[in-house]
């Protein structure tokens, strides 16, 4: 189904801009943290809900959703804590391609310690072994263990989807240029929520669309389309338009 590439949207979470912390995207679903008010859930059900669900859900009790599990189009990794009711309503709630699947898992925040898009996964060091076979089975990636500017929290530090990606402010130009040629999309180091480094918190992404905290500037928001290449086609028939009507203007 042809989707229009959206441009970054601004939300907030009740007051907190930490939106990758309530909040889980993907190109076939999104899952969000139950709130006290509605607008957080009615801004994504708005931009998504007719290409894809929107879910509201808690995971072991949390609405920390987005730092909690792991997911792609393929599937979606949830930590051993998560409740058989919690599990079931997601199971529902999703497409049937997507495989959904409970792991043991000592490094239980998964949002935190794995980053991935829909071939590639970036993973903690020290993740399990087991954790490491059912991430590549479920979520049909390639696993790199790899730091992101010295910091083992890669799902923490770096955001990226199949477009493009962004990383921790102080990520080396060659660890930019080792993650980008192993995960095969382009990046950029950046940052979020006005100076945050912790873009996996302050943001989330898919093909078409992403959602940054209500804190970010518009030049952090400007690199996010630019990165993630979003909205460019409306940017460019809007240019189209604009030369059109200064050359009869001037003619």
């Amino acid at each position: 189904r042809l989707r229009k590439s959206e441009m970054a949207v601004r939300v907030q979470f009740e007051n907190s801009s930490e939106v990758g912390v309530f909040s889980k995207l993907t190109n076939t679903y999104c899952l969000v943290g139950i709130g006290a008010s509605a607008s957080f859930y009615s801004t994504f059900e708005g931009e998504l809900g007719e290409s894809i669900p929107v879910v509201p859900i808690t995971i072991a009790g949390c609405r920390i959703v987005g730092r909690m599990c792991i997911g792609n189009r393929h599937g979606l990794l949830v930590p051993s804590s998560t409740t058989d009711h919690e599990l079931q309503h997601i199971r529902n709630a999703l497409p049937d391609e997507v495989q959904i699947r409970r792991v043991e898992e000592r490094l239980s925040a998964l949002g935190n310690v794995i980053s991935c898009n829909d071939y590639v996964a970036l993973a903690h060091p020290d993740l399990d072994r087991e954790t490491e076979e059912i991430l590549a089975d479920v979520m049909k990636v390639e696993v790199f263990r790899h730091t992101i500017a010295d910091n083992v929290l890669v799902g923490s530090y770096c955001v990226f989807s199949n477009q493009g990606g962004l990383v921790h402010p102080q990520t080396p130009v060659t660890d930019q240029d080792e993650l980008s040629s192993l995960l095969q999309v382009p990046l950029m180091a950046g940052t979020i929520n006005r100076g945050s480094s912790v873009l996996g918190a302050g943001m989330v992404v898919n093909d078409w669309s992403a959602f940054c905290g209500l804190a970010t500037t518009s030049t952090e928001l400007s690199v996010v389309e630019s990165v993630f290449k979003l909205g460019d086609l409306g940017q460019s028939a809007v240019a189209g338009a604009l030369r059109t009507s200064l050359v009869e203007s001037m003619t």
